[in-house]
């Protein structure tokens, strides 16, 4: 069994993430109290509570998902459960730099909280929309957006036939209503506030760049894969630069799960409070097959920890 974990994104918070790991395992108490201790924020309230406004407020929602899944790896490091490979959907490249020790866990704490306030202020004004165009290529995704005579363009590529577009309402909205016409089975608006990985953030990249360089970086051959290639963190990569430009450019997850299964994943271990990379990974069709577990409740982790520590 070769393990690699997958971590969220903004998008994947819902209210009540993490209260049962809180009231049933000491580790994941003392994640979410160091947290709250480190950034300030009652992240236990808005994340158990809501309400779901505050919540689905980016520099709020970043350090809520970050949180559980944080708690969730240290459950599962008590019990010797480990990845060889990891990667994370935006924000969630940020966890998985963090479980694997390229950022300590203070200081990446406090970086993702500057990074989820930064993406809250500084997102220019505008009526901005993100949208999943399912069952349809991403090339013809492409041609859908140079249609429109406004600002909409690809800013994810999940996973086979999943794209998303991401840009202003009114143009997104328009995109999907010729990706239906060209075949796509379904638009999807997503849960976010901003025009995110796109040329728009240019100043929120900036300000990022400068929190990254206040950030101790452990230099290292990285067990994570980077979502701008699909490649690994090589101890020589700058990663100012690349976390800098990440918020600008594209998300090419599927690149991060097909170089996953190519190193010999088996076993793909979704670390998240929504089912969704579950069907990402279905849809790479691999042509050996895979394991997909989804951690998003006490009862599906204590599956994980007895399938895994009894096929060891």
């Amino acid at each position: 069994m070769k393990i690699g974990f997958l971590f969220p994104g903004q998008g994947a918070q819902q209210v009540g993430m993490g209260k049962d790991l809180y009231e049933n395992y000491k580790e994941a108490k003392e994640v979410y109290d160091e947290v709250s201790q480190i950034t300030g924020i009652d992240i236990k309230k808005i994340s158990f509570e809501g309400p779901e406004e505050v919540l689905n407020k980016t520099q709020y929602t970043q350090i809520a998902v970050l949180t559980e899944s944080l708690a969730i790896i240290a459950i599962l490091k008590k019990h010797n459960i480990q990845a060889e490979m990891s990667a994370g959907l935006s924000l969630g490249e940020y966890t998985a730099l963090i479980e694997d020790g390229v950022f300590d866990f203070k200081e990446g704490i406090k970086l993702v909280q500057k990074r989820g306030e930064i993406m809250q202020n500084l997102i220019p004004k505008g009526d901005w929309k993100m949208a999943a165009v399912l069952g349809l290529e991403a090339t013809k995704v492409e041609e859908v957006c140079k249609q429109v005579n406004g600002f909409v363009v690809p800013s994810n590529y999940n996973t086979i036939g999943q794209t998303v577009l991401s840009g202003e309402e009114e143009y997104v909205i328009q995109a999907g209503e010729l990706a239906k016409q060209a075949g796509a089975k379904k638009i999807s608006i997503l849960n976010t506030s901003g025009p995110f990985h796109t040329a728009k953030l240019e100043e929120c990249s900036k300000a990022l760049k400068e929190e990254l360089k206040k950030v101790t970086i452990h230099k290292k051959q990285s067990k994570v894969l980077k979502n701008i290639d699909g490649v690994r963190y090589e101890k020589e990569d700058d990663i100012v630069e690349i976390l800098g430009n990440h918020i600008i450019n594209p998300v090419r997850f599927s690149k991060d799960l097909q170089a996953m299964y190519d190193n010999g994943i088996d076993t793909f271990i979704e670390i998240s409070p929504r089912r969704s990379f579950s069907g990402f990974v279905k849809r790479m069709n691999f042509e050996n097959p895979v394991q997909i577990k989804t951690i998003n409740s006490i009862e599906a982790l204590e599956e994980v920890i007895k399938e895994v520590t009894e096929n060891e």
